[in-house]
């Protein structure tokens, strides 16, 4: 579907969700056909700092009286832009580019599935999860796995959660679940009942290890990948990625992705 440029939606709700995180909810039509692994881009109306607009990706459609009526969106507050953002009231008013990108796949005959979320990165496995009511896996046969280095850094367990989903959940202090690495629980996991497809998204070094780890049990992998964007459509070549093999070639993870065949990524 293409994108939609939309210009002073109504701002639903922004709610705290932890110290460096919040949720909020934006009433915007046209995003009934998108997919789990989409993002928007967002910015401020009227405002010329920060200038860029930021991507988010999508972490469910809010549906009032059988249709959807709009978008949430899970942040964390990094840098001046998100901290901006989580000063937004209900009532206030931000524009949106999207939805953009290509999402994850999950085929028919699909049945078992990893999702593996690092911090932030839950945000569009949440979407994907809450599709799953509609094809052929079921809550009983999908596994959420999350990691964070303290409790703080699993702002999307509870939404997991709540749709009867099986959660692992990992931290490095030790603040909560198993202490170490999400890797190490999805190695275990998988050893003990391999899945037909991994989905995940977080930060690079992550997304690296559990690439090597569904090439070693021959696993199919998708995974979203998250970058600084500057326009969320393909013009400014500033989120280039390496492609596997030997040549020099790059995708554009706006464009190509965000969600990408792990096999086709040089880490």
């Amino acid at each position: 579907m293409d994108a939609i440029d939309l210009k002073n939606v109504e701002v639903l709700w922004n709610r705290k969700v932890d110290s460096d995180y919040g949720r909020i909810g934006i009433r915007c039509a046209g995003y009934a056909a998108a997919r789990p692994g989409q993002f928007v881009m967002l910015r401020f109306p009227g405002r010329f700092d920060p200038l860029l607009r930021r991507p988010f990706s999508i972490f469910r459609l809010i549906e009032q009286d059988r249709r959807i009526a709009g978008i949430e969106l899970l942040y964390k507050i990094v840098g001046r832009g998100t901290r901006l953002l989580s000063m937004v009231r209900a009532g206030d008013a931000v524009d949106l580019l999207g939805p953009l990108g290509n999402g994850f796949c999950v085929a028919p005959d699909t049945r078992r599935i990893f999702m593996v979320g690092g911090g932030i990165g839950a945000a569009p496995l949440v979407f994907l999860a809450g599709s799953f009511k509609k094809g052929s896996v079921s809550a009983g046969h999908a596994q959420v796995f999350i990691g964070g280095k303290t409790r703080g850094d699993l702002p999307a367990m509870d939404a997991f959660s709540a749709m009867g989903l099986a959660v692992n959940a990992a931290t490095e202090d030790g603040s909560f679940g198993f202490q170490g690495l999400v890797t190490g629980l999805l190695e275990r996991a998988i050893e003990e009942n391999p899945p037909d497809l991994i989905c995940a998204c977080g930060p690079m070094g992550m997304l690296q290890v559990i690439a090597r780890l569904a090439k070693k049990y021959k696993i199919p992998c998708q995974v979203s990948i998250e970058t600084l964007m500057a326009c969320g459509m393909g013009a400014c070549l500033g989120c280039a990625v390496a492609r596997s093999g030997a040549d020099d070639s790059y995708f554009h993870v706006c464009t190509d992705g965000p969600v990408f065949d792990a096999l086709s990524l040089r880490f």
